[in-house]
């Protein structure tokens, strides 16, 4: 995640250029959602930091099943 120090605070998108979904839409590379991907311009700062926070959860999800 990364905050620019403007005025603005604009939180970047966590997008890697890694991008596929797998069986649940969920994308290996960012772990957003689907929907979350599509929505992310139009959600709120706050939104937005929920949505980091669940691709978080998700991928120490993922890697504690597979290591």
């Amino acid at each position: 995640m990364s905050v620019n120090n403007q005025t603005d605070q604009t939180i970047e998108s966590p997008c890697i250029r890694h991008c596929c979904l797998d069986g649940d839409d969920v994308c290996v590379g960012c772990y957003r959602t689907i929907t979350e991907i599509m929505d992310w311009q139009k959600s709120t700062q706050s939104q937005k930091l929920d949505i980091l926070a669940n691709c978080s959860m998700r991928k120490q999800k993922h890697d504690s099943l597979y290591r």
